[in-house]
Parts: C-alpha cells; structure tokens; sequence
C-alpha cells in the first residue's frame, strides 16, 4: 500500500515536472520571438527623375507713358498687336495669348511725391502672357524677342511677379514606377544591411511614402524638372 502510493506521488511528480517543463520551454520560445519580431531596421530608398516641362508662361511686358491719355491708349493698342502678330508669326495660336487690360498710373493725381518736374503725366504697363503646352516653341520664341526692340517695343525686364514659369503636370503618370523603384532601393539597402550583420530580412513591419518634390534641376535650365521622392521603410530581422 505504502509502494503504491510512493510510486503514484513519483508519476505525479514526473507528470508536473515535465508540465512545467513544457509551460517554461514555450515561454522560452515565445519571449525569442518576441524578442526577434523587436529587431527591425529602419531604411530609406530614393527615386529620382528628370522630366520635361508641359507647360511654358510666358508674360511680356513693355511699359509706356504720355501727357495724353487717349495717345497712350493707342499705343498700347499697337503695340499689342505688333506683340501679338510677332508671336502668331513664330507658331503660338490665338487661344494660348492672353491680352491683360493695361495698368495705367495718373502720376498727377497722385497724393505723394513731387508731380510737378514729371516729364509724363500717364504711365501704363501692359502684359501679354502666353500659356502653352508647346514649349520647345515658346523657348524658340523667347530668343527672337529682340525683333520686337526692333520694331520699338522695349521689352520689361523680367521679375519676380513676372518670370518665365515652366512647369511639370503629369506627376501622377511617373509616380507608381516611382514609388516602385524608391521601394525597390529601400529594400536592397535593407538586405545588404541583414547580410551584414548575419540576419535575415523579413517582412515589411512600416512604410511611410515621402513627399513628392518638382523643382528646377538648375537655375540655366528651368524648363528640365528634377522629380523627387524618399520612401521610407521598416522591415523585421531575424536570426
């Protein structure tokens, strides 16, 4: 009686040991993969392009003044036209000229400033701007502007409200292929990081896509756009 009992409190014994055995091993197991699904490394892969501009904006401004309002209208009337056939003469169509209504300054009625040495009573500016998808065009037009000094007009120089513009539109054609390689460069700098410390790369545990940027590759050249995106990526190591 008494060996029957030594041997069930022995096999009860064994049978709890190996138990908390069992429960130790897999809280073993399980605080590694714990502790491997904290190892992560954080990359970054760039995509980048240089693309043409589609669109051209082009103002042209010429100033003009006179003591007589009605002769400074007339003008600016002729002028206007000569601006507008000189760019129909290089290709650029009606629908891409805008003619502004002219700004024009009475200098006299001005409550400021000495009016009485003015050689002008009226100033005005004048602006035609061009908005074009053909610009190969505009910029073979910009370098004859010097025909329309020829023809009298002396044109402004350009300034800040009044720049040259060239802009990129069709960002959303080149942006899958963009993020594709921006991934793509994140991932291989991820994979040779795990080679090199001996891991291996898992799965992508966060991926942030960064900001699109368009800016001009160079000050000389602001019709060629430099296209920008960083991607950022997070991925689990393990052993």
């Amino acid at each position: 009686m008494h060996e029957s009992r030594t041997k069930a409190a022995f096999g009860l014994g064994v049978f709890i040991f190996v138990g908390l055995f069992s429960i130790g091993f897999f809280i073993y197991k399980a605080a590694l993969q714990i502790k491997g699904l904290n190892r992560t490394v954080a990359v970054k892969g760039l995509s980048e392009r240089e693309m043409p501009a589609d669109i051209a904006i082009w103002p042209i401004k010429f100033n003009e003044a006179d003591n007589d309002l009605a002769n400074l209208y007339n003008t600016i009337q002729q002028k206007t036209d000569l601006v507008t056939r000189f760019l129909k003469a290089n290709g650029v169509s009606d629908d891409e000229i805008t003619v502004a209504v002219p700004s024009i300054t009475d200098r006299q009625a001005q409550a400021y400033g000495e009016t009485a040495n003015i050689s002008f009573r009226y100033s005005a500016i004048a602006t035609i701007t061009v908005y074009s998808t053909k610009v190969d065009l505009v910029r073979s037009t910009m370098r004859k502007v010097v025909d329309l000094g020829k023809q009298g007009i002396a044109i402004a120089g350009q300034d800040y409200e009044n720049k040259t513009e060239f802009l990129f539109t069709k960002l959303n054609e080149i942006k899958p292929v963009m993020i594709q390689e921006a991934t793509r460069n994140a991932r291989q700098v991820a994979e040779k990081f795990a080679q090199d410390s001996k891991s291996t790369l898992g799965k992508i545990k966060s991926a942030q896509q960064g900001q699109f940027t368009i800016e001009d590759r160079d000050s000389t050249t602001p019709y060629i756009k430099k296209v920008r995106v960083v991607s950022t990526l997070e991925y689990y190591l393990s052993d």
